[in-house]
């Protein structure tokens, strides 16, 4: 089995609560408070990102937009300019 190497620290301060809060989530996962922590973290990090990097259109949007990459519109004098 491949062992990780941890290389890099992340410290932040939590008020009493939340740390309690966290620490008994941890037991009850049965994992240390670091390796919870960063499996909660690490999961919502993906999500935000892949939230990121989706476009949703309506239809009429996408409708509009295969439009425009399919029958492009000529490139009008200030365009051309532009790329002088």
């Amino acid at each position: 089995m491949a062992v990780a190497i941890k290389e890099k620290r992340i410290e932040f301060r939590v008020p009493d609560e939340a740390k309690k809060t966290i620490e008994d989530a941890a037991r009850l996962s049965n994992i240390s408070l670091s390796s919870y922590i960063l499996s909660v973290v690490l999961k919502q990090a993906k999500i935000d990102l892949e939230q990121n990097e989706i476009i949703v259109l309506n239809n009429a949007e996408r409708d509009s937009l295969m439009k425009a990459l399919e029958c492009p519109p000529k490139p009008n004098e200030a365009l051309k300019d532009l790329f002088r």
